[in-house]
């Protein structure tokens, strides 16, 4: 019996590639798979926090307790508004959840972005999601339009703080799909790639295209995402001795380029080296070449521990819905 997505699809697709995205599919959702999955992204994780440990010690004793408690407040503040974005998205295309199913599937599904290439917490969501009756092809397209709105306005951010903080710097060309990024965000155009995206994928189709009013208050959760994000830089490097006011456009802009290009290079677990490198050099501009290491080397293992903190705080606390809730065809996607 052909499974409702192939039936979405059209059967068009040869037999033998409908059979291997069924076994594809059959070992992402198998128990062993996923905790694998966990496992290996939760180790590569604290493989960067061991690694670098004796530069990090010496980097926190100077920095201080209150300053850097301050800076992991503001990256908690951070994740949570991506929950919250992410489940407006999903809301909005007709799978309204608690907060708190939200917030579970969200930050357990996210540490896979440890793991190289940007798909992982993608597959780990959609998983996750079938436990609440979410299908497959919205929490798949709610989690790629995360990805693409938190990108369009990393880059926008970037364009309005930059220019007037770093000094001439080679980031200009990155900037220049940001434009190509917002004839996207155009809701018909949107509505299509998601529709083509979710064809080629053998998915259903989505039954409620997404409208100008969610994709809006998403991308002001999306900026609020880099203001805090923005604003733990800004606390560790005015502790080292940075001018307050210069310092929050490079922390806010410089972080949010630095993901940005760190994203699209998709082969660095979350970024790993590229973001580094990037943040370092335009911290050159209000540190020290030795403070602004022990910032990016700082905040990259605040943001891991927030990760992992999160993650295992949603999955130990956060009620699992009752057995089988997510194996109707229909409602699993």
């Amino acid at each position: 019996m052909t499974a409702p997505a192939d039936a979405a699809g059209g059967g068009t697709e040869p037999l033998p590639a409908r059979r291997a995205l069924a076994v594809v599919g059959r070992l992402v959702a198998s128990r062993p798979v996923r905790w694998g999955f966990v496992l290996a992204a939760v180790g590569l994780a604290c493989y960067a926090v061991v690694a670098d440990w004796a530069q990090i010690r010496g980097a926190l004793g100077e920095l201080g307790f209150w300053p850097l408690a301050a800076a992991m407040v503001s990256i908690l503040a951070a994740l949570a508004t991506t929950v919250l974005m992410w489940r407006l998205l999903l809301a909005s295309m007709g799978s309204p959840l608690p907060l708190a199913a939200a917030a579970r599937i969200m930050l357990v599904g996210q540490i896979g972005k440890y793991l190289p290439g940007s798909i992982w917490p993608v597959l780990a969501q959609m998983e996750l999601g079938r436990e609440y009756r979410v299908p497959r092809s919205r929490s798949a397209s709610a989690s790629v339009l995360v990805m693409l709105l938190t990108l369009i306005a990393g880059l926008l951010t970037a364009l309005v703080t930059l220019p007037f903080a770093a000094g001439p710097m080679p980031y200009r060309w990155a900037l220049l799909a940001t434009p190509v990024l917002l004839v996207m965000l155009y809701p018909p155009v949107l509505n299509a790639i998601i529709g083509r995206l979710l064809r080629l994928a053998r998915q259903s189709p989505l039954e409620q295209p997404l409208t100008v009013g969610a994709l809006l208050r998403a991308m002001g959760w999306s900026f609020g995402t880099w203001i805090c994000y923005g604003l733990q830089i800004w606390i560790l490097a005015t502790r080292l001795g940075a001018p307050a006011g210069k310092t929050a456009l490079v922390a806010i802009g410089g972080f949010a380029f630095a993901w940005s290009v760190g994203f699209i290079v998709v082969f660095a677990p979350a970024g790993a080296g590229i973001r580094d490198v990037l943040l370092l050099v335009l911290l050159g501009s209000v540190l020290r070449t030795a403070d602004a290491a022990a910032v990016v080397l700082v905040s990259r293992v605040l943001m891991t521990v927030a990760d992992l903190l999160s993650a295992a705080v949603a999955a130990r606390f956060v009620r699992r819905p009752p057995s089988g809730a997510g194996d109707n065809p229909q409602t699993a996607g």
